[in-house]
């Protein structure tokens, strides 16, 4: 089970983490998990280039080290990136010196000062580690997340949980992923348009 959309309390509990940006604006943060990806990464960048969109893309290291032509592009383009881990590892899972490492190893490849924890799981010691070792370091988590990893979940029911739960200054995860593209494919341009259609604009983390 997940959650659409961040419920108050858990942005309570983890009050260091940024989970939304406060505004008063019709703005939107578009962020891509997991990339990059061949023909799903290039898709997202082509759809956010025909709305003249910008997006933050939270990279895994090694697909950054199968993909780098794909992951230039991603940067040429103006849009911003951050750090998914090496590995994409699950930190409730993993001891404290080895998640360490992993973030060290992507970080490497990006040195980027955002980080999002792979499946939003991450240890208090992981984050305090990671917070020494690299004091500008932000951690972005979410607000409105699309489900478009959910194999059961249909396109447009994965557009309807973003749609009707932005506001302004939420931050939205998509993923350019094998596994979300379906998904993806219709989530990602309807988002863009409904949002254009509301007044919104697309910033970058």
């Amino acid at each position: 089970m997940y959650l659409i959309k961040t419920p108050f309390w858990l942005r309570w509990l983890y009050p260091d983490f940024i989970w939304r940006q406060s505004t008063d604006q019709a703005k939107v943060y578009l962020t891509f998990d997991d990339g990059p990806i061949p023909e799903v990464t290039p898709f997202v960048l082509d759809t956010l280039a025909a709305f003249n969109a910008k997006g933050t893309f939270f990279c895994i290291g090694d697909n950054i080290r199968k993909h780098p032509e794909v992951f230039k592009r991603v940067v040429t383009e103006g849009h911003s990136i951050g750090n998914h881990t090496f590995n994409h590892l699950k930190g409730w899972t993993t001891e404290d010196n080895v998640y360490l490492e992993n973030f060290q190893q992507c970080q490497q490849l990006i040195k980027s000062d955002l980080f999002r924890p792979p499946y939003g799981r991450i240890k208090r010691s992981q984050a305090a580690k990671l917070r020494e070792a690299y004091p500008d370091l932000k951690i972005i988590m979410w607000d409105v997340l699309s489900g478009d990893f959910d194999q059961q979940l249909s396109p447009d029911a994965c557009l309807k949980n973003v749609l009707s739960t932005i506001s302004p200054g939420s931050i939205i995860v998509f993923h350019d992923s094998v596994k979300a593209f379906e998904r993806l494919k219709r989530a990602l341009p309807g988002t863009l348009a409904a949002c254009v259609d509301r007044g919104y604009t697309f910033e970058v983390l």
